[in-house]
């Protein structure tokens, strides 16, 4: 099996299986001297972790991490970065019914027809569970781009189900199980996914991640663009279906000067590239959000078909995320900063000794500025429809 290893100067190779003894990475490119230690990792991969809520699955992993090579003395030597994280409550019989059948809206199928063998018990190599060790990398990643760059990176979830969360700040976000932005909604949301969950049915969900302090520079302006890198790490995590950066989609029914982000001397008036123009960082907050799938393995009759074609009902016991969005917030920062720090080093390694004279603009222009011009705009721009 190839397509293990991702990034190119900062890349991670990851292997293991679900229910095998462990799962791991080899981290690459991590330049030399930077304290680390298994403290800094963890923390993220407490954050991911199965059974932190009842809303989540309740396999007992305690995901820690044992640092096996390039650290010495506390500090990265250079040398590639192993990785371990063992498997404690692994419970294979909860699959063994699903051995010579395909869980619908799975990769079950695919996965067969592609080797010829597949390992069952969770979901194998396929299983969200390989998702710890990108936590891991992006551990080293965000630690790295914090005290070079000042870059910070945060993610909430931003609607669960039929759910919209309001944005009320970020302090929110650590209070509660689902990573929500907005103390007053937990309560609402713990109860849809108590009924969801005595359901036996799933849903999907949408989480934003941002990143700030981004400099101006970082990425390609044909093959390697910021934007398409982050958008195919998005969509590399397990159950994701929709990548947007930026307004997104809304930008279908925008018109050009509504989406173009113009520029004033004291800063940008607004964001809808989502911090990225031309493949390239412009400065501004970096934003993609996701929309992640509803979980496929759920105890509800479904159809499908066994190894020999034959039709057969499937349902899936065992434990269960009934949302894989609640935990995927740690997850899609992760992908955020292993894409960003490889492109740090890739700009670093080309342009570092760039230099022109034009002042760089601040992210966003103070408040009044932008009220100013949202005035002006109001009274010298016509109504296309009228004009």
């Amino acid at each position: 099996m190839s397509g293990n290893t991702f990034g190119m100067l900062f890349s991670f190779t990851s292997f293991g299986e679900s229910h095998g003894p462990a799962i791991g990475c080899v981290v690459d490119g991590c330049p030399p001297g930077m304290s680390l230690a298994e403290a800094d990792i963890q923390h993220e991969l407490d954050r991911r972790r199965p059974g932190t809520s009842r809303h989540v699955t309740q396999r007992r992993e305690p995901d820690t991490v044992e640092i096996l090579s390039g650290v010495f003395d506390g500090r990265t030597t250079g040398t590639p970065i192993g990785l371990l994280i063992r498997n404690q409550d692994s419970r294979s019989k909860d699959y063994a019914n699903i051995a010579d059948t395909f869980r619908p809206g799975h990769a079950d199928y695919t996965y067969w027809q592609k080797y010829g063998i597949r390992d069952h018990r969770g979901g194998g190599r396929q299983s969200a569970r390989e998702t710890a060790v990108r936590v891991a990398a992006g551990a080293i990643a965000r630690k790295w781009l914090s005290e070079r760059y000042g870059v910070v990176i945060r993610g909430h979830m931003t609607q669960l189900g039929p759910n919209v969360i309001p944005f009320e700040g970020w302090e929110h976000v650590y209070g509660n199980p689902f990573f929500a932005a907005n103390a007053t909604r937990v309560a609402e949301l713990e109860a849809f996914m108590d009924r969801l969950r005595r359901s036996g049915d799933s849903v999907g969900a949408r989480i934003e991640v941002v990143a700030s302090g981004v400099p101006v520079g970082w990425g390609e302006p044909v093959y390697g663009k910021l934007d398409s890198d982050l958008a195919a790490a998005m969509m590399g995590i397990n159950a994701v279906k929709g990548v947007e950066i930026g307004a997104g989609f809304a930008a279908v029914a925008q018109r050009g000067t509504e989406h173009s982000d113009e520029m004033t001397p004291h800063g940008y008036l607004s964001n809808h590239a989502g911090g990225i123009l031309g493949g390239i960082s412009s400065g501004q907050d970096i934003r993609v959000a996701i929309a992640v799938k509803p979980t496929s393995s759920i105890r509800l009759d479904r159809h499908s078909i066994d190894k020999a074609g034959r039709p057969v009902i499937v349902n899936t016991h065992g434990r269960h995320d009934p949302c894989v969005g609640i935990r995927a917030t740690p997850i899609a920062e992760a992908m955020m900063a292993v894409v960003l720090m490889d492109h740090a080093l890739r700009h670093r390694a080309q342009n570092a000794d760039v230099q022109v004279t034009t002042p760089r603009i601040a992210a966003s222009a103070p408040p009044e500025v932008a009220a100013e011009h949202a005035r002006a705009a109001a009274v010298d721009d016509p109504d296309p429809d009228e004009a």
